[in-house]
């Protein structure tokens, strides 16, 4: 069995993205047994994107050229197009439809929330693998139950599942492989703004993008001037090195001694937003053998800074 992690992906960060692969490839005797790279996750600056603000202007070269670099190397790329108030009008946009159209190559896949855009993805690009969003916040174990009953590849699960094992075991072997366990949640347990937080975020995409993209220069000056900010939270910024034990984010050992020997697989790292250094000390801690964590960190951030050309 593979344990497979799903690493966010930035298009700031693609260089330690491409260091990870790369470093995990050359070499694999620094990870844990049967880890590996499930699929990065992320998107371009699209109406369709969610879960994290993406701003500025799509260039389409550019993301076929950061795609390539990933399925050249064998691994998936998942695009969040998990914006939850998208209008009917919104799925015709050009971009996003030009977006699906140099993924659809058998490798690639989507993660959604919308229904109105799952059904679009489903006509048009019938072969694309689709995932169901944590963004859902689904918090009952039927309904995550009824989720798996559908044609997703996998369901990503609330981050609140994280500590209800009672609940989990209610799962059959063949449900929890396709489930996605969120390893390093940021939001406080139950937190009752999460989905107004994703709605906030899908309106800004839908709202502001557009206009953005008609001025000359897109910069910090010009993000106030068109009042795009980021949700206001108190808990958005917390880390490892916080002081704070949250508790629900994943140890090794629980990952490694209670989630894998139930029959889980997929685990994802969320962090699209953060800084690349501490991305990489959870990456190497959550995925490098104990002994090993300090090589692999000095190999990957090595390849980062040896190799600028993975720098799109």
């Amino acid at each position: 069995m593979s344990i497979k992690f799903h690493l966010p992906d930035s298009t700031s960060t693609v260089s330690f993205s491409i260091a990870c692969a790369d470093t995990f490839a050359a070499y694999p005797g620094l990870l844990r047994e049967d880890v590996v790279i499930g699929s990065f996750f992320g998107c371009f600056p699209l109406v369709w994107n969610g879960g994290r603000m993406v701003m500025g202007r799509f260039y389409p070269d550019r993301a076929k050229t950061i795609l390539d670099a990933y399925n050249s190397r064998g691994i998936p790329y998942r695009l969040t197009f998990t914006n939850p108030v998208l209008t009917e009008e919104e799925l015709y946009n050009p971009d996003c439809n030009r977006m699906l159209d140099i993924a659809d190559n058998g490798m690639n896949e989507v993660i959604v929330v919308s229904e109105l855009l799952e059904k679009y993805i489903r006509q048009t690009h019938p072969n694309m693998k689709i995932t169901s969003s944590t963004c859902k916040c689904i918090r009952d174990i039927e309904q995550v139950r009824e989720e798996l009953k559908k044609d997703y590849a996998l369901v990503v699960l609330d981050y609140n599942f994280n500590n209800k094992i009672n609940e989990l075991e209610k799962l059959s072997p063949e449900e929890r492989k396709r489930c996605e366990i969120l390893s390093n949640p940021v939001c406080v347990p139950d937190c009752p703004r999460r989905a107004e937080h994703y709605a906030y975020i899908g309106r800004m995409q839908s709202e502001k993008l557009g206009r953005l993209r008609q001025l000359g220069t897109i910069d910090n000056a010009a993000f106030e001037r068109l009042g795009i900010k980021e949700w206001e939270c108190p808990h958005r910024r917390l880390d490892l090195f916080d002081g704070k034990e949250h508790p629900l984010r994943l140890t090794p050992r629980d990952i490694y001694e209670k989630f894998v020997p139930m029959g889980f697989e997929n685990f994802k790292i969320e962090g699209r937003a953060a800084n690349m250094m501490l991305l990489c000390e959870q990456v190497v801690r959550l995925m490098g053998k104990p002994e090993c964590i300090d090589e692999l960190r000095c190999r990957i951030m090595a390849s980062v800074v040896e190799h600028p050309e993975l720098n799109f």
